[in-house]
Parts: C-alpha cells; sequence; structure tokens
C-alpha cells in the first residue's frame, strides 16, 4: 500500500511562481536576485499557513546556483534549519554562530532558516546580534515568525522585513479548484469556498480541510457534504432566517433557531454570523460594493435577490442589534432567551411597515423629579397652542408699540404737564378680554410673569395622579425587586436594610423597622428612589414610606458593693447568716 501524502506536503510550492498571493513579495526577491541587491539578514513575519517557510526555501535554492531552477535540486548541504521554538539557548545559537564560519562546499551561499525565531531568549537574541549584523559573505539568515512584536527592535533593525499577508479567499478558492482537478475529484464551486473561509487566510489549512473533505465525501464534493462535514452555518441557513424575519413570523423563528441548536451549532456563532449576512446584504445593494461579497456565484444571485426585498435601515438596525447581542452573550445568565428576544426583536422591525415606538417612554428620573405622566402628556399636548398663543401675543404688543391706539393717545401725558402718563391700577384690555400692557415696561414684564404662573396653576388643577389599589404582596414583590437590584449594582448595604424585616403595610403608608438609629439614617438617603419606585409600580402616588426604629434605650449604671451584695444574698440567702455570724461589713 503506497504512503499517503497530505495535500499540504504534495502540493507544497517548489518555485515562486506557485506561490500562492504573495506575488509582492515573490517579485520583490526574484528582483532582488537579478539585481544582487539581496540582503544578509531577512526576516519573514506573517499569519500561518501563508508560505514563510516555502519562500525562505525556495530562495535558498534560487540563490545558490544563478540561472539554474531545478525542483529537484534542493541544495540540502547548503540549506539549515533551525527550529528555535526547541533550539532557543544561548549554546545553541552559539553552535550556530562555529558553523556560519565555515563555507559552503558547493554552491555561492550558506542559507539558515530560523524557523519561530520569536521564540529565542533574550540572552540568545543578543548572543546573535553582532553576527546577525556583520556575517560572512557566504551567509544568508533567514528568519520566520508569525508573531513580529516579540522580537527585539535591535534584532528588527538588522533585519530586511516582508509581511505576509493572509491568503485571500478567491486564490485560495482558486489553488483548491488546480488541486482537486489534478486529484480528479468533482466539486461544487460554493463547497470550495466554504472551505476556503473555514482556512481563514492560511493555505496549509484549506489544504488540510481539503483532505479531510475528500476521505468524507469521496470523489463529488457537493456543498451539503462539505458544511454537515465542517459543522458550519452555510449562507442558506441564514438566508431562510432572514426571510422569516422579513415575514413577520415569530414562531416559526424561534422553531428555526431551536433546530439550529438541536444540531450542536452555537448560539453566538449564530448570532455573529447573522450580523455578517445582514453585512453582506448590505453591501449586495450597490453594484460599486459588490466585491466585497466574497461568496460563490450561485449565492451572489440569492444574495441579490434578498436584498432587493430588504430596506438598508431595517439592515442597519438589524446589524445593531445583532452585535449588541453578540458582545452581551458571554455576561448573559441565559444566553438562550438572549438570542430568542434579539430575533424577536429583528422580527418587530418590519411589523406593519415600520417599527413600533411607544409614544411616551418613562424617564428614569421621572418620579425623582416629582413630575406625572399626566403633566408631561399635557405639556406635551398643550406645547403647540402655547407656542401659537405667544406668537400672536407677540404680534398685537409689537403693534401696540409702533401705533398706539386713540384711548391711549388721548389719556397719555407728558410727565411735565403733571398729569400720569397712565391711571394706576388701570388695565386695557384687548379684543380678547386680556389685559393689554407694552412689551418695554417693568409692567409688562410682571404681567407676563402672572399669565405664566396663572398658566402653570391651570395646568396642574387639572392633573390626576394615579391611585389604583395593590395588596401587600404586590407592594412586597416590588420592594425586593428593588432591594434585588441594589444589590445586582453593588449597594449591598442598602440591599440588606430592605431586606432585614418584611415591610409592612397600613393603609397606603409602608412601615418599616429598622434595628437602631444609624440604620434609619442610611434608609433615609435611600428613601426617595425607592419611594418613586413603588409609586411608578404600583401605580399610586398616595404611597409613603414611615421608618420606625425599634431599638430600646436603658439607662445603664455602674454596680456598687451593696448592689452586688444584694444580688448575691438573694441567689444565696446563706450569705446574710455568715456575714452576721462572723460581724463582716460591706466595704465600698
Amino acid at each position: 500500500m503506497e504512503q499517503f501524502v497530505v495535500s499540504a506536503r504534495k502540493y507544497r510550492p517548489q518555485t515562486f511562481k506557485d506561490v500562492v498571493g504573495q506575488q509582492a513579495i515573490t517579485n520583490t526577491l526574484l528582483n532582488a536576485i537579478d539585481s544582487n541587491h539581496l540582503a544578509s539578514a531577512l526576516l519573514f513575519t506573517g499569519p500561518r499557513g501563508v508560505g514563510k517557510t516555502t519562500c525562505a526555501r525556495i530562495l535558498a535554492r534560487k540563490i545558490n546556483q544563478p540561472g539554474y531552477d531545478d525542483p529537484n535540486e534542493d541544495f540540502a548541504f547548503n540549506v539549515f534549519e533551525l527550529d528555535a521554538a526547541s533550539n532557543n539557548s544561548v549554546d545553541d545559537i552559539r553552535n550556530l554562530i562555529d558553523q556560519v564560519r565555515i563555507p559552503p562546499q558547493t554552491g555561492q551561499y550558506k542559507v539558515y532558516i530560523i524557523d519561530e525565531v520569536h521564540m529565542l531568549s533574550a540572552n540568545a537574541f543578543n548572543a546573535f546580534l553582532k553576527t546577525l549584523e556583520e556575517p560572512p559573505k557566504h551567509a544568508i539568515f533567514i528568519l520566520a515568525t508569525t508573531e513580529k512584536h516579540k522580537i527585539i527592535p535591535t534584532i528588527l533593525s538588522r533585519c530586511q522585513i516582508f509581511d505576509f499577508k493572509r491568503i485571500t479567499v478567491k486564490d485560495a478558492k482558486d489553488h483548491l479548484a488546480e488541486v482537486a482537478k489534478s486529484q480528479g475529484v468533482e466539486y461544487e464551486d460554493d463547497a470550495l469556498h466554504i472551505i476556503a473561509q473555514k482556512a481563514d487566510g492560511a493555505m496549509r489549512d484549506a489544504l488540510s480541510i481539503f483532505d479531510r473533505v475528500v476521505s468524507y465525501c469521496g470523489n463529488n464534493l457537493t456543498r451539503q457534504a462539505v458544511t454537515e462535514n465542517l459543522n458550519v452555518l452555510d449562507y442558506e441557513t441564514y438566508i431562510n432566517v432572514t426571510d422569516l424575519i422579513l415575514e413577520n413570523k415569530i414562531p416559526e423563528l424561534l422553531l428555526a433557531y431551536n433546530e439550529i441548536l438541536s444540531k450542536g451549532f452555537d448560539g453566538h456563532h449564530f448570532i455573529s454570523g447573522l450580523a455578517s449576512h445582514f453585512r453582506d446584504l448590505l453591501v449586495s445593494m450597490n453594484p460599486a460594493t459588490l466585491s466585497l461579497l466574497e461568496v460563490g456565484e450561485a449565492a451572489q444571485k440569492l444574495y441579490g435577490q434578498q436584498s432587493q426585498r430588504a430596506t438598508q435601515e431595517f439592515l442597519l438596525q438589524g446589524i445593531n442589534s445583532a452585535n449588541d447581542c453578540d458582545l452581551k452573550y458571554k455576561v448573559s445568565q441565559n444566553q438562550r432567551l438572549l438570542v430568542e428576544l434579539t430575533l424577536m426583536q429583528l422580527a418587530s422591525i418590519t411589523l406593519d411597515g415600520e417599527k413600533k415606538k411607544a409614544d411616551f417612554i418613562i424617564p428614569p428620573t421621572f418620579y425623582r423629579n416629582g413630575y406625572s405622566i399626566v403633566e408631561v402628556q399635557q405639556s406635551e399636548t398643550q406645547k403647540p397652542q402655547r407656542e401659537e398663543a405667544d406668537v400672536q401675543k407677540a404680534e398685537t404688543q409689537k403693534a401696540e408699540v409702533v401705533q398706539p391706539t386713540q384711548h391711549s393717545t388721548s389719556t397719555t401725558q407728558h410727565p411735565a404737564l403733571g398729569t400720569p402718563s397712565a391711571v394706576e391700577g388701570q388695565k386695557t384690555l384687548n379684543g380678547n378680554g386680556q389685559p393689554k400692557v407694552s412689551a418695554m415696561s417693568l409692567a409688562s414684564i410682571r404681567a407676563k410673569k402672572e399669565m405664566v404662573e396663572a398658566h402653570r396653576s391651570a395646568v396642574k388643577e387639572v392633573v390626576h395622579l394615579p391611585s389604583e389599589v395593590f395588596t401587600e404582596t404586590e407592594m412586597l414583590e416590588q420592594w425586593l425587586k428593588y432591594a434585588q437590584r441594589m444589590e445586582d449594582k453593588g449597594f449591598r448595604i442598602i440591599a440588606s436594610l430592605l431586606t432585614i424585616n418584611d415591610p409592612i403595610l397600613n393603609g397606603t403608608t409602608i412601615v418599616h423597622e429598622m434595628p437602631n438609629e444609624s440604620s434609619r439614617i442610611d434608609f433615609e438617603k435611600e428613601r426617595p428612589e425607592l419611594l418613586g419606585y413603588l409609586r411608578g409600580k404600583l401605580h399610586n402616588h398616595d404611597i409613603t414610606i414611615e421608618v420606625k426604629v425599634n431599638e430600646t434605650l436603658v439607662a445603664k449604671k455602674a454596680f456598687t458593693a451593696q448592689d452586688k451584695y444584694n444580688r448575691l444574698a438573694e441567689l444565696n440567702p446563706n450569705l446574710e447568716l455568715m456575714r452576721n455570724l462572723f460581724g463582716l461589713d460591706i466595704n465600698e
């Protein structure tokens, strides 16, 4: 039986032309070799599986014999690979330095490839500095790492750095298609696309996943088989879920989510994928951003059809809601309920053509400021009327200043003539029967203030505060909820004072007992907030809270010797006989 060779090794690139997705770096290295501008120390950095070590080996073979590029000749005697993960001590670097001094037996250069160079110790880095800066003419160092930030700056400054990028989904899919053709494997375009997405920019991971899927599916790769084997949620699942959201089918939506969970998928993964799906629908709306959609051709058509049914406002709100659920998922006590609530909110965005909004929302500081629902609603209702009345009033006052009436002209004289400009206490009425004053006098300011106060008192007179009947059980329930909220916020002292005794309801007065005076003082600081909360939850503004202190003050005094003797004599009457018998006295 012939030994199986994994695709990652079997299809490892042997020339720079075979390297996938790193054309900028391979072209730079080829030009450096042709122009003899190759540095003596190179640093290849980037994610895993993007071709760092492969490019180092190709470069080592390429520079040893110009004009000779035989893939079968690897110049093994001239290439030295060191794994810094297991050889990271100073002694290992010293052995390497000793080998650097010996010139190559064949070829022109000795190439030292140090993989995972960030694993070297600090002392090993320092021992390597001098040789790295001034190596022999026949030595070239190629350092490879996935974590450049862990390398000390003195090493970085001595190297020519090449940043390898993640391989795009399109490049990975094209390379997988070539591998599949060479192996005689039939495939669907979406199947290879899912494998490329799962690899997350690493070509080695993509080939490993490809071998695994081929072992499962045989020589026919289908999208359904690949999703089952990789246990991923494909775009078809999200399209069906989005259709239910757009059609406002909440029961079917919850059943679909339950089916997803029953297949072993994580709710966190599902909600983050739903946000990405909304993003893909958003970029599908505009042909200019269609290139940002990294899916197959069949999927692009489905995305285009669904994007026509959704509005931009819906997708933006959907992304915001899904991201909010994603952030809260790990800290939620009931994660399934959190996702289900998010799905129901998404399905309600387009309900009746628009998202339902409450006409009035009680602010957090509603009861703290002493206002009621009726006052706010009436003030909002009367606001346009007041504004219109103010405008009419301003126009009337302006006309009176510019063109005085005949009555005011006949009664107004210059003060020098001895006649006052207006009779004190006399008020001229306008057409509406309201007092008419000048807008430029102190009297007008006072009159305006009086009208505002009268208006406020008139509004407050018609206010009817809620006073619904409630039971002691309902009061205790809201009381304990408030105590739990204080506990969750970290105010444990207040929470303990609230739960130290059960409050007693007496009509609309809640009586709560405190063990001592200091506890009462602490409770008084929180009473306004508690009172507003209970009034709002129980819909009764007649509620009051009475605090009682059950601490009894007992006068304490020091016992005298006579008091102590009297107490002992009560306990033992023979003590008095003994005192009389011996003639003892009680000393103070």
